[in-house]
């Protein structure tokens, strides 16, 4: 086989082994970019990477707002109609993390300190980053640093931070400058378009605004209080931002405040004696509007900033630790007989805690706010690799996040009528619901973000059982989007009467605008049928609310018959010969692809062939098939499966961060358990051991939601059927055991995966229907239910 070889004894990985915390004892700018991503803090509205308090060492700078963006206009060097026009890119808000520090007149500067001591980390438990260090000064002082910062989980537009100083030796004077700084100078207002194939030289370079982005709208100064407030120049998006402080020293202290449009510092000049710490703590708010004056903005900051003052630091750091204890006791996964593997699977929950938390109808971007990596941009992978994770622990928040797609409907209709389709069309990438994507071909093209999105209400339905929800919002994407395939797909005319799709790109962009991409019409054929019989369910269950889905569509009833039809006669390529599923109608005709040629250099494949040579060869930048049968799972046999994926593994390159967690969890059900376990670990340490060379432009969200599916649906085999669960179970050889918990129709359960085995129990709440064989159960609290491995 062709793939490239996992790297012995992932040697990246220098962080100790903690199995709660990610840690480190040294301090290196080797790797900043990384480690601001690694240890960066955010609650799926407000990020903050992890830069230093003293602000001057960082590969970028980044405090990010979801959703806060300024467009700017796609320049094509050759137009065409329906080609994307506006660009969207999330903006660097300003920085409030900035805490400097000097001892007699002595700046900090990590890169050069002498530091006897030096930890900072992480902690998945309380949601705090913290750093403690001794710093011997260049007079020879030795001085106790420590601080701790905190994005709020509980409270959307709050962070608090701490810095804490204390000389050890002897007296000297302490200045702390505490600083709101909009960053304008163009050095550092860092945005990655981070883009398709096509989009760019390197989809991982910077790329930078060429105008000031944020307008100065308003400077306030109060008694202990600051708050600047900014427009977008383009996108007319405002924000307003604003601190407080509090002092905790028995030494004698001065404070002055100095307010700019750009730059608001608070200074604290401390006389410092030794032993006696000096305590500052910073409240900092941010809000953010489409539209909503900078001023009202700024009054919303105030009233942030006294309600967590009235609190306290100490109930909201107790806020966070409950908030994240609920979270824990439904999210976390213990893996026993792998302490670093341990580690890392929680790093990669914590990450999805992160990017979901508090989006609050928003959507999910592909770096949640812990980089500005694809621009800031909401892709399928929210529904394909997130939405799940959120359905079975979180489903309040995966409600949310479908309920983005339904408030981005009618853009999706009107984009649905640019490309000449009847329904709606999802963007491929987007902030504002727009599609930003300049290059059609991996872009536009991948028109199966609609089923996508399909797949994600079903998901979240089967999980929670919210008929609400598809009664209301549900229903009429369903219609919509299997409008769309209707439309697009057609009948063909020579032979037996069959339904393709043309034109499309899958999942795989190393495959562009092909005829019946197999993934794309296996989850087209879900769409319709899901759509129909959903609708048809809707009528007789709720027959108010389908009335009211036919006003507001103009549904005929009709159009479930065509749907069903479409579906029924819908194309899968199929060759008989090699007894797969061709990626396309015409991927077997491709040349191979020349691997013994190819250096291990020149991966990722995108950065160093054009898109035509790529486009001409048999070789995946992601198993589209592979995918296919990963989701829609219980529609292949496990021998199809096999041959599928025997055929696609060996020509896929793993260039896309989301190849490793699908192919784990499909190696698991062929039963190549070693090789699962291979691409578990891949995907496991995608970021923490940067296998991809861009972790520095944010976490991999999605990547860590396939990390969660690589563990549920992977080793432990869970299917769900809608009306019951299934589970295979698959324990690697290397582990001792997993546990994990799911929520399922208001009712908690525990899964302990062994050796031997796999027991479900139920915590709480009412029966959860398995199926095992041909034996039918409802698991109830009294009677676990025990499934062999087989």
């Amino acid at each position: 086989m062709n793939r490239l070889p996992l790297p012995d004894g992932l040697p990246a990985f220098r962080f100790p082994v903690d199995p709660w915390r990610l840690v480190e004892r040294e301090y290196s700018n080797d790797d900043l970019g990384t480690t601001e991503t690694l240890f960066a803090l955010g609650n799926g509205y407000l990020g903050m990477r992890a830069n230093p308090e003293e602000g001057r060492e960082a590969h970028s700078h980044g405090t990010y707002l979801n959703g806060f963006h300024e467009t700017w206009q796609i320049l094509h060097a050759e137009d065409a109609f329906g080609f994307a026009k506006t660009g969207q890119t999330i903006v660097n808000v300003p920085d409030a993390k900035l805490m400097k520090l000097y001892v007699d007149d002595e700046p900090l500067l990590l890169a050069s300190a002498d530091l006897d001591t030096y930890e900072r980390a992480v902690d998945f438990r309380h949601g705090v980053l913290t750093r403690d260090m001794i710093w011997r000064t260049p007079s020879g002082k030795r001085v106790r640093v420590s601080s701790q910062r905190m994005v709020s989980l509980v409270h959307r537009h709050l962070a608090v931070m701490t810095l804490e100083v204390t000389l050890l030796d002897s007296s000297a004077p302490i200045v702390i400058s505490s600083q709101l700084l909009n960053r304008q100078d163009g050095e550092d207002e860092y945005h990655v378009r981070s883009a398709a194939l096509g989009e760019g030289k390197d989809p991982r370079q910077a790329r930078k605004f060429d105008h000031r982005v944020l307008q100065p709208r308003l400077q306030r100064e109060r008694v202990n209080e600051i708050v600047l407030g900014y427009q977008c120049a383009n996108s007319q998006m405002t924000l307003a931002c604003g601190t407080r402080h509090r002092i905790e020293t028995s030494c004698d202290a001065e404070v002055v405040t100095d307010v700019g449009a750009d730059l608001a510092k608070t200074v604290f000049t401390v006389r410092a004696t030794a032993g006696d710490p000096v305590k500052i703590t910073k409240l900092v708010a941010y809000h953010s509007s489409n539209g909503v004056p900078a001023q009202e903005l700024a009054d919303r900051c105030t009233r942030t900033l006294e309600r967590a003052e009235s609190e306290g630091s100490d109930r909201l750091l107790s806020e966070q630790r409950e908030w994240l204890d609920e979270f824990w006791s439904n999210s976390d996964i213990e893996l026993r007989g792998d302490d670093r593997a341990q580690q890392a699977l929680r790093w990669n929950l914590f990450q999805l805690a992160q990017a979901s938390a508090r989006t609050q109808e928003q959507g999910i971007a592909a770096k949640g706010v812990t980089g500005g990596g694809y621009d800031g941009h909401y892709f399928w992978d929210t529904e394909v690799y997130v939405a799940p994770f959120l359905a079975y622990t979180m489903p309040e928040a995966a409600r949310k996040v479908i309920r983005f797609r339904w408030k981005m409907l009618d853009a999706a209709r009107q984009r649905a009528r640019e490309m000449s389709q009847v329904g709606a069309l999802y963007p491929w990438r987007t902030i504002n619901g727009e599609e930003a994507s300049a290059y059609y071909a991996a872009g536009t093209a991948q028109y199966h973000i609609n089923a996508a999105i399909v797949l994600a209400i079903r998901r979240y339905l089967e999980a929670s059982g919210d008929i609400d929800f598809l009664s209301h919002e549900g229903a009429e994407i369903l219609v919509e989007t299997a409008r769309l395939w209707a439309d697009l797909g057609f009948y063909s005319s020579n032979g037996s009467r069959t339904f393709h799709i043309h034109r499309v790109t899958g999942p795989d962009e190393y495959t562009t605008v092909v005829n019946d991409n197999f993934y794309t019409n296996v989850m087209a054929r879900f769409n319709l049928r899901y759509a129909a019989r959903t609708v048809r369910l809707l009528s007789s269950w709720h027959p108010e609310a389908f009335e009211r889905l036919c006003r507001t569509t103009s549904l005929d009833l009709d159009e479930l018959d065509a749907w069903d039809a479409a579906a029924d006669a819908m194309f899968l390529p199929f060759d008989e010969e090699l007894g797969i599923n061709p990626q396309d109608s015409e991927f077997l005709d491709l040349e191979p692809w020349d691997w013994e040629t190819t250096p291990p250099e020149n991966y990722p494949l995108l950065l160093h062939y054009h898109p035509l040579v790529i486009y001409r060869h048999q070789v995946l930048k992601q198993a589209d098939v592979v995918l296919a049968m990963y989701l829609r799972s219980e529609r292949f046999p496990v021998e199809q499966k096999r041959r599928n994926f025997d055929y696609y593994d060996p020509i896929t390159t793993g260039d896309s961060s989301l190849s490793a967690c699908v192919q784990a969890v499909v190696a698991a059900e062929v039963g190549y358990d070693e090789l699962a376990l291979e691409y578990f670990t891949r995907s496991l340490y995608l970021d923490l051991c940067d296998s991809h060379g861009n972790t520095a432009d944010g976490v991999h969200v999605a990547s860590a939601g396939g990390v969660w599916a690589g563990i549920v649906h992977g080793f432990a085999g869970m299917v769900e059927q809608g009306d019951h669960l299934e589970f295979s179970p698959r324990l690697p050889s290397a582990w001792d055991g997993v546990t994990f918990h799911l929520l399922r129709h208001g009712s908690r359960l525990r899964i302990d995966l062994d050796v031997e085995g796999l027991t479900l129990t139920v915590l709480t709440g009412g029966g959860v229907p398995i199926r095992h064989g041909d034996d039918s159960v409802l698991v109830t609290v009294d009677e676990p239910y025990r499934f062999p491995r087989e």
